[in-house]
């Protein structure tokens, strides 16, 4: 298990734009991406795309007949894919695997469906082969003219983090030898945004950051859901083009006492970034991008978990979820990219409103976690 993985490509589509260098700009900047819409009769806040990336959206949603049905979150993943290939290098000739997964898959043009089947007493012709999960990653390879194995898969918030999992195991194993990986998301919809508010953990704050993931002393849930897609190309060995290396990956599952709970420390990431770590000094890691969605257990839970791992000598912590909100499926490689970008710029980027953190030493290891209904944790080491 010690063979690196390199990531020789990495591009998203979000609220923060799909340009790694207006992201990084984004991301120095202390101004959140939230709005409000009317979603469940109500004004919520989220978290949409940036209108340049709408435009790229729209552009190809109709460039292709075959693509004017397919849900966001296929457009999202497919957008995000043609970019990364490019910086990877991979052209049509390449071999290649695909595991791109989602925590709800089309829920958009699900719900549509479903409220026409309500209203008229029939299904739409394309009802079922537009929604089906493995929708996402067959149309990716369908338009990347992919011949490798095309997996797609739900495992609620760590879908993107077992994703990159999965298919380092592949490439360890010998089976592949590239594998594109990541998630997508479009969850801003009436019955999920219900189904947040439900949960009591959606976000009616009026501060000026309505999210207030790593606060932790807040005294109400602020979770803000936001919508995009991000993929990595990643290639077994130390590549020359490599953007940031794949070190260690950990995995663990939480034993539930309900459908959404999770323990007071958080055993699951504990396991899961021990695993990451391996025999290597947590000393060695200089910052953590947190899952941290902005709720009061869920941020504080990791954070004890943390403390559990790397005792006194905490490395910096982050988290992307009070800019960009929670994507859900998509969140983790959205962690990553920020993981990336701090490497590549060896730049920490701070939560403004959390307690502040300085930066002494070079950035060249960060843990990206990740954690989802379920009590799936994933962490992965990421090092420059």
């Amino acid at each position: 298990m010690s063979q690196i993985i390199s990531i020789t490509g990495l591009a998203s589509i979000s609220p923060l734009g799909n340009s790694s260098k207006t992201i990084w700009e984004k991301y120095l900047s202390p101004e959140h991406s939230f709005s409000k819409k009317k979603l469940d009769n109500q004004e919520t806040w989220v978290a949409e795309l940036d209108e340049t990336s709408q435009k790229i959206v729209a552009e190809l949603q109709h460039s292709d007949v075959k693509y004017k049905t397919l849900d966001k979150s296929v457009l999202y993943a497919m957008a995000a894919s043609r970019e990364a290939v490019a910086q990877a290098g991979w052209d049509k000739n390449s071999v290649f695997g695909i595991n791109i997964g989602s925590s709800r898959g089309a829920t958009e043009l699900f719900e549509n469906h479903y409220k026409e089947y309500l209203e008229t007493g029939k299904a739409h012709t394309l009802a079922s082969p537009t929604t089906t999960l493995g929708n996402i990653s067959s149309w990716v390879g369908h338009d990347l003219q992919c011949t490798g194995p095309q997996i797609s898969h739900s495992i609620t918030c760590s879908t993107a983090l077992h994703s990159l999992l999965n298919a380092v195991a592949w490439l360890r194993s010998g089976m592949a030898d590239k594998f594109l990986v990541g998630g997508s998301e479009a969850p801003l919809t009436d019955f999920t945004i219900g189904q947040m508010r439900a949960l009591k953990i959606y976000s009616h704050s009026e501060e000026a950051y309505p999210n207030q993931a790593l606060n932790l002393d807040k005294k109400l849930n602020s979770m803000i859901l936001g919508e995009g897609a991000a993929v990595a190309c990643l290639e077994l060995g130390k590549k020359d083009n490599a953007l940031a290396f794949v070190e260690g990956v950990g995995y663990a599952t939480e034993i539930l006492e309900h459908n959404i709970s999770i323990s007071a420390e958080a055993i699951c990431f504990q396991k899961s970034m021990k695993m990451a770590l391996q025999n290597i000094n947590p000393e060695e890691v200089d910052a953590i991008v947190m899952h941290a969605p902005g709720t009061k257990a869920g941020d504080l839970t990791e954070y004890k978990a943390i403390q559990k791992i790397f005792g006194e000598k905490l490395p910096l912590l982050t988290t992307n979820k009070w800019k960009i909100g929670h994507t859900f499926g998509a969140s983790g490689i959205l962690s990553v990219e920020l993981a990336v970008l701090m490497l590549r710029h060896n730049q920490f980027v701070g939560v403004p409103f959390a307690k502040a953190q300085t930066q002494t030493k070079p950035i060249r290891k960060v843990l990206v976690n990740a954690v989802g209904f379920g009590g799936n944790a994933v962490s992965v080491l990421l090092s420059l």
